[in-house]
């Protein structure tokens, strides 16, 4: 075993991520701003009362100016609502604040090079006519669906590739151990969140002694880690035991939008053969080593196959966005081993916050408005717009049993209370909920008609669904379907229903809570 303490690599302390999540989202800006725009105002009062009838006039002005403009623009209806709200409530700031966020600045060059690397590897992986067609007469709206999903990103519909699913965190860990042992050529791992412990120290060991081997490992977190989990060196540490490291949007002293757009995907791919997706980052909370929240519930899915590709394309693009060369056309031409006996259709596809497709929620709505059933979701999250929330209901309402579960013991009371506005509108609409009794839901699942189904790192929140790099795995006709909704009504038979009763009977702080920060949601 590696002795990881000698070896450096050590965590920093616990307890800033809360601090440090306050200050660097856009709701600790807008609280910056409030107390500047108090300061100014007061000063403003103070001494220069002559001109008070002016400043006033010329905030009048501005405002309704403003408010034209944003009933005018293409932003989600919902976040205008918010936007009105704030510019109301601070003419001059948030204006500003608008003008800030709506700039690019800090991101301009990656959005650049992004759409660069995505408009050159579009067409690295063709899209096989005879699938396609043979889709198209199976399930023309599945394919109509594969078509745009292609059209927006390199994503294309595969068969010949087998899919198993993982009801758990330490289901994927052992299989995923079991997995890297056996890589030869390659492996690659894009996560939100590293965390030591065993999970992590298991996984590590495992990687150093492969690029000692001579296989190319290599390993990306998203910076968020740097705010509370991992030293600002960690990469450094990491290419000392020889495996390649990179860091998405470090923390610097500069103030950015970049900062607001997370990588939260999770892909693990070995070999080009072997890919792994789902809710389970590398941390013990997913693998129940932590009892964080009570049981943590997770997902994730294994691919062997054809589809592989699109997981290696998707890490490699993102790997890709400070390097000079684009290393798809060799990484690709490693052999897939299709599985012929594979049954039904796969898609991976990722979610770009940095162009106007926003696939992650297009993709569930989709399932939504085919639904002919049943339509069975699981996340931990629920903070919709008015278009998801519509869609919810209308499924609902045209007689498709909606199924919602949430966490029963939530993470974030913020979160949790937002959550909460959304049930009564839902409830009234036939969607059923349910909050898992034992512990936290992380997973983000939608399961249809035991036939469609989607596992993946989008949760139903205008982080995942605007905001995040996010990637899924969708699923139809495939073996493992059955075996997702048996864990679903597993999960639901461990649960409390929630009704109109238990609505009226929350705590009045968590509907206050809710009500208050529904104002600026779109924001957070």
């Amino acid at each position: 075993m590696i002795d990881y303490k000698n070896k450096g690599l050590t965590l920093l302390k616990k307890g800033q991520k809360g601090i440090i999540h306050a200050v660097f989202s856009r709701f600790g800006l807008i609280l910056l701003l409030l107390a500047a725009q108090i300061l100014i105002l007061f000063g403003i009062f103070r001494w220069f009362e002559e001109f008070l009838p002016h400043i006033f006039g010329g905030t009048i002005l501005f405002t309704f100016v403003m408010v034209i403009y944003l009933l005018n623009s293409r932003i989600n209806p919902t976040a205008k609502i918010t936007w009105l709200i704030v510019i109301m409530l601070l003419p001059v700031f948030g204006v500003l604040l608008f003008l800030y966020t709506q700039s690019d600045i800090g991101h301009r060059a990656l959005k650049a090079r992004v759409n660069q690397i995505i408009t050159g590897t579009k067409e690295s992986i063709v899209q096989s006519e005879e699938v396609m067609e043979r889709l198209s007469q199976e399930k023309p709206g599945v394919a109509k669906l594969a078509g745009y999903m292609h059209r927006s990103g390199c994503h294309p519909v595969f068969d010949r590739t087998s899919v198993t699913y993982f009801p758990l965190g330490e289901d994927k860990f052992d299989e995923m151990l079991k997995q890297l042992e056996g890589a030869e050529h390659f492996i690659f791992m894009e996560y939100f969140i590293v965390d030591e412990g065993l999970m992590w120290g298991r996984v590590l060991e495992i990687l150093a002694k492969k690029a000692a081997m001579g296989v190319d490992v290599r390993v990306m977190y998203d910076g968020a880690c740097e705010f509370a989990l991992l030293p600002h060196d960690y990469p450094k540490r990491l290419r000392a035991l020889g495996i390649r490291c990179k860091v998405f949007a470090p923390v610097s002293p500069f103030v950015s939008t970049h900062y607001n757009y997370r990588d939260h995907r999770k892909i693990l791919v070995i070999d080009g053969h072997t890919a792994f997706n789902g809710g389970v980052n590398l941390a013990d909370e997913y693998i129940n080593q932590k009892g964080k929240f009570g049981h943590w519930k997770d997902t994730a899915v294994m691919l062997k196959g054809e589809a592989v590709k699109s997981f290696t394309l998707m890490f490699l693009q993102m790997w890709g966005i400070d390097e000079k060369e684009d290393e798809s056309a060799h990484f690709l031409t490693y052999p897939t081993l299709p599985v012929k006996d594979a049954s039904g259709y796969v898609i991976p596809y990722g979610d770009c916050p940095l162009d106007n497709d926003k696939l992650g929620e297009r993709v569930y709505m989709d399932i939504l408005n085919r639904a002919l059933k049943y339509v069975h979701i699981m996340t931990p999250y629920l903070i919709l717009d008015g278009e998801m929330e519509t869609a919810l209901k209308f499924a609902a309402e045209r007689g498709v049993e909606v199924v919602l579960l949430l966490p029963g013991i939530p993470d974030k009371a913020i979160p949790y209370a937002l959550a909460k506005t959304h049930y009564a509108s839902l409830l009234e609409s036939g969607v059923k909920i349910y909050e898992y009794t034992p512990g936290f839901v992380h997973a983000k699942v939608f399961v249809s008609d035991t036939q469609e189904a989607v596992v993946g790192t989008i949760n139903l929140d205008y982080r995942s669904l605007y905001h995040h790099f996010e990637c899924a795995t969708y699923l139809y006709a495939t073996e493992c379907i059955p075996a997702i909704e048996a864990d679903f009504q597993k999960a639901i038979a461990r649960s409390r229903q929630v009704t109109m009763e238990t609505v009226h009977r929350e705590k009045w702080t968590v509907k206050l809570t809710g009500r208050l920060m529904k104002v600026i949601a779109p924001l957070m």
